[in-house]
């Protein structure tokens, strides 16, 4: 369920973003716009993947044809769930942003929420990931959901539907407001409201140790008592 309390608040006691580039952190200015604009950062649509009280959270955007997506699937992401989100310090929040609205990008991000009305999806998310020769038409993702045991039927018809366009198209846009131009690109945080600390932008597959540092800042946060004008306002 979605955490939407204090969020407009919350989000405004957020110093900054940090950007890093090629191992130089940039500052960049809060993010902001209109009331209630930022709340899509812990919106809870069932895409998370760890406890949902992790103190810190990973906000992934990414397309299942993405080639460096799929470097970090292979390379990374084992060694963050193992050391991380696995052991409850981190969830994994996964949002599209798929490179082109039509095609094989669009169609990809379509199969994973199609599954997922099967309880699937992040099986289809595994395995579009890892298949060893990816192919990305209509028949090939009929075969994947065959092989991950969906009713193909169910999944042909939800694929030929309209309906999760809007959602996909959403989570691009929303991730074109954070700065974020291709994919993929990570956004890390606090989870817990009130809690004063950066925001930060990893705008690629970078290696493990860039998210390790940064986790373990983030984390070392959470670990520290709240500060006094959190408690002057109410706020955890």
């Amino acid at each position: 369920m979605a955490t939407w309390l204090n969020l407009g608040e919350w989000l405004n006691r957020l110093r900054r973003i940090v950007v890093i580039l090629a191992g130089l952190m940039v500052l960049s200015p809060p993010v902001q716009g209109r009331e209630g604009k930022e709340h899509f950062l812990l919106r809870d649509d069932g895409r998370i993947r760890g406890h949902a009280h992790a103190p810190v959270t990973l906000l992934e955007y990414s397309d299942f044809t993405c080639g460096f997506c799929t470097k970090f699937f292979r390379e990374t992401w084992p060694r963050l769930w193992a050391e991380y989100v696995q052991i409850g310090k981190v969830r994994l929040v996964y949002r599209d942003f798929p490179r082109s609205l039509q095609g094989p990008s669009l169609d990809t991000a379509l199969a994973a929420r199609c599954a997922g009305e099967q309880g699937r999806y992040w099986r289809m998310h595994d395995h579009l990931f890892t298949v060893s020769t990816p192919a990305y038409d209509l028949t090939s993702l009929r075969r994947y959901a065959e092989k991950l045991g969906l009713d193909v039927t169910q999944f042909t018809a939800c694929m030929q539907s309209d309906r999760y366009q809007g959602p996909i198209f959403r989570d691009r846009l929303e991730g074109g407001s954070l700065g974020i131009r291709g994919t993929p690109a990570f956004v890390l945080f606090l989870t817990q409201q009130g809690r004063n600390g950066p925001v930060l932008l990893i705008p690629g597959a970078f290696p493990y140790e860039v998210f390790q540092a940064q986790i373990d800042r983030l984390l070392q946060l959470a670990s520290a008592p709240p500060s006094p004008a959190s408690h002057e306002k109410g706020l955890p």
